[in-house]
């Protein structure tokens, strides 16, 4: 059984990784894919939420850098030690890699995690932003093994992992934003 879902997940990376290869790809996935973007981008939200989004802003902001510590460390050293899948770009031959070659474990998507933990909490936070949230966590998602460094399941378990985490968080900050709104004078 688990070689033929292995096999699949082979076709599927094949398909993403050389089969839609295309020089527009070749430069938008390495670019939505870099941390370094990401870090911009959530600290402009950091300072959308602090200085425009009231207590509830506040709460979420907080929330935020908590939630991406967790799924982070999460996924990053308790899930990918615990499963050592060795990365596409390091047990295949002939695929594209864009970018350096990673050697640390695959086994989930941090990126997947993250990305989908910050979407499913901010979805559930603020409703109206969810296409736009979760199509971005779908391309940061994809561009993984596009770039040749993660399996189709990588990013798919890191998706649901991080949708859970970011629930989870999401249940908790709306149960103290209702707290702190009875509390009002």
């Amino acid at each position: 059984m688990t070689e033929f879902l292995y096999s699949i997940d082979l076709v599927i990376f094949h398909f993403i990784n050389q089969t839609i290869s295309n020089p527009i790809f070749d430069k938008f996935f390495p670019f939505i894919t870099s941390v370094p973007n990401w870090f911009i981008a959530y600290a402009i939200l950091l300072g959308i939420l602090v200085f425009n989004g009231g207590k509830k802003g506040k709460i979420a902001a907080v929330a935020l850098i908590f939630l991406v510590l967790i799924s982070d460390q999460l996924s990053s050293n308790l899930l990918k030690n615990y499963f050592q899948r060795i990365r596409p770009c390091n047990a295949l031959d002939n695929i594209n890699v864009l970018g350096k070659v990673l050697h640390s474990y695959s086994f989930p998507s941090s990126h997947a995690v993250n990305n989908f933990a910050v979407a499913t909490f901010f979805y559930k936070l603020y409703p109206k932003l969810k296409w736009f949230l979760f199509i971005t966590a779908s391309l940061v998602a994809l561009s993984r093994p596009y770039i040749g460094v993660h399996y189709p399941s990588d990013i798919l378990a890191g998706a649901i992992i991080g949708a859970i985490v970011g629930l989870i968080f999401a249940h908790f900050i709306n149960l103290i934003i209702k707290k702190t709104e009875k509390n009002k004078f």
